[in-house]
């Protein structure tokens, strides 16, 4: 289904006062389903809050966040639990895993409240990024570069029309910096989401639409 997530004047509270040459803060921004986007920042330019006004945990802003023509911070509780279960999904900096669980249970945890995925799709991605032998193991236990593909994965398990990704590479080489690309533009092939990815620094390799910079 095709969507629209629109930006009308959004600044955050805290830069209100300030003055800001931005392709974000102040501006009208519209992000189409289907297509990809990149977020450049310097550290500390507010590209994790942006992505946490649209998700709808944050409302210290100024302006408008607008999914499909409705206002995010005027929604209910259960109209944001809707929004998040079938239209956003997103990939948190600090990726949010659980880690008394082990990798495979961190993506199942998400997986069996959308049964959204198969045993077989997820298992195919944890064989992609090298991680079938770290199905077992407690998150805590691994690298932050594992977490980050684990965490990336756990996104997955969910419908959406736009998935949100915040600084997804970070701490990931050449190679699974591809293999999530890759995966990312099956994604689009197949269910035309939008992708919104932030960097203050490496970025995945797509094809993007707009690189805008805050």
């Amino acid at each position: 289904m095709f969507l629209t997530l629109k930006l009308h004047n959004l600044v955050p509270d805290i830069f209100r006062e300030q003055q800001q040459e931005s392709d974000v803060w102040g501006q009208d921004v519209c992000f189409e389903s289907g297509k990809s986007y990149l977020i450049e920042s310097a550290s500390g330019g507010g590209k994790s809050s942006l992505l946490s006004f649209i998700y709808g945990y944050r409302n210290d802003y100024q302006g408008d966040v607008l999914i499909d023509g409705k206002n995010v911070s005027l929604l209910s509780q259960n109209e944001k639990q809707l929004l998040r279960r079938q239209v956003l999904s997103v990939m948190f900096q600090e990726l949010r895993l659980f880690p008394m669980l082990t990798a495979y249970e961190n993506v199942v945890i998400n997986n069996r409240l959308m049964h959204f995925r198969t045993e077989e799709e997820i298992n195919r991605w944890f064989g992609q990024f090298g991680l079938i032998d770290k199905l077992n193991v407690p998150v805590r236990l691994l690298s932050w570069g594992q977490r980050q593909r684990v965490a990336f994965i756990r996104a997955l398990c969910q419908p959406c029309s736009f998935l949100l990704l915040d600084e997804p590479v970070s701490h990931l080489d050449d190679s699974n910096t591809h293999i999530m690309a890759d995966i990312l533009k099956e994604e689009q092939n197949a269910r035309s989401i939008g992708i919104i990815a932030t960097s203050i620094g490496r970025h995945l390799p797509l094809d993007y639409a707009e690189t805008l910079r805050l």
